[in-house]
């Protein structure tokens, strides 16, 4: 009993002597044990609820250390909780803090875990801080309460019943159509179903159409600015335009009245061209394959595939017959032969200018009885005095 005593005057008399902020700076028998080298974390919460020190620090639901202290973050928002661990407990450096319930009224307590698996980094040292990103709680019971209460008293669920009273008397009576209309929505939901490849595509053809045209807005733009000189343009020549389709108007009439005038010669003319035109369409194709043949004589498209490099080599035989030239060149007014030497006109040299003779050609002598002069010519040639 004297112990006791003492030790609650030496406990006194401490706080006497130092600063007693309440009953959370006396140490608490059971609770987690810390071990002879604990080291220090810090995590921020948005919202540490009814969280105080002394309170649990877990990991897999094992105890392995205590909140010491509970105060406002340097950012002024949040809360930061200071807690001491057991030293033989290693958790990565990335390991995420949570704050629970260990039952529905029972108290808050600190659950710290690994990240998900493989993504574990480095070994969580003393002094270590876990950022606000890597903290979360779960809904507490009062919010969940409240959130009840707001919506059976303020959410309108007092109006269900009046709602479903107002439905069954919009229906009344009308189950037939309502049958009708959900058979049509089911229609319509089958119909939808079996076209939503087209649907698809169409979307996909609206989109690639979109993206070409935002590649081209710049030219649709260009195009668009350039209307406008052009409408400007048709403004001012409006009253031309308009005298214009007056005068096509005029015209259209006149031309009407020329086809009703002329509508009985017109049918005769047709009818006179009717043997034409049959004979044409009974001629098929052999009109056409003849007018090809008119550009290509003597060649026809049959002689290209005997061609052997880049030119037709010719071969013309001519039969001509001597005495009708000669009796052709013989009705000329002017002899035609006086002007080749020796045998009608001036041999070179020779005296007695143009007007000199003709030299006699053996066996062209003409009879005493007169004659066509060329018959002596035409004999000696053809080995005889007839033609």
């Amino acid at each position: 009993m004297k112990r006791t005593v003492a030790a609650a005057a030496s406990v006194l008399m401490l706080s006497g002597c130092s600063s007693f902020t309440g009953i959370y700076d006396i140490p608490l028998p059971g609770g987690a044990d810390l071990g002879d080298h604990p080291y220090t974390v810090k995590a921020e919460f948005r919202d540490v609820l009814d969280l105080v020190p002394q309170s649990g620090v877990k990991v897999n639901e094992v105890p392995v250390g205590r909140v010491e202290n509970i105060q406002l973050a340097p950012d002024g928002w949040s809360a930061e909780v200071t807690m001491r661990v057991n030293g033989d407990v290693e958790l990565p450096a990335n390991a995420l803090a949570m704050l629970r319930q260990s039952s529905l009224l029972g108290e808050k307590y600190v659950e710290l875990s690994s990240p998900p698996s493989g993504k574990a980094q480095g070994t969580l040292a003393d002094g270590a801080r876990i950022p606000i990103e890597r903290t979360n709680r779960n809904t507490d019971i009062e919010e969940v309460l409240g959130a009840l209460s707001m919506l059976l008293n303020g959410g309108g669920v007092e109006q269900l019943q009046n709602i479903a009273q107002e439905l069954n008397n919009a229906l009344e009576g009308r189950e037939p159509d309502l049958r009708a209309t959900l058979a049509s929505v089911d229609t319509l939901v089958s119909t939808l179903d079996e076209s939503k490849d087209d649907i698809t595509q169409a979307i996909d053809g609206v989109n690639k159409l979109s993206a070409t045209l935002s590649a081209e807005k710049d030219q649709l733009a260009g195009a668009i600015d350039s209307l406008g000189p052009g409408l400007e343009v048709l403004n001012q020549q409006r009253s031309q335009l308009v005298t214009m389709l007056q005068s096509l108007q005029s015209l259209s009439d006149v031309a009407v009245d020329t086809v009703n005038a002329s509508q009985e010669d017109i049918v005769a003319d047709l009818k006179a061209l009717t043997p034409a035109l049959q004979k044409l369409g009974e001629a098929g194709t052999d009109l056409p394959k003849s007018l090809e043949l008119l550009f290509t004589i003597p060649f026809s498209d049959e002689a290209v595939h005997g061609v052997k490099g880049d030119y037709f080599n010719l071969y013309a035989k001519i039969d001509l017959n001597l005495q009708t030239i000669l009796d052709n060149l013989s009705r000329s007014r002017r002899n035609p032969l006086q002007d080749i030497p020796i045998v009608g006109g001036l041999i070179e040299g020779q005296e007695g200018g143009a007007d000199s003779p003709l030299l006699p050609i053996p066996g062209t002598e003409q009879p005493s009885g007169g004659g066509d002069g060329l018959g002596g010519l035409l004999g000696g040639l053809l080995g005889g005095g007839g033609r």
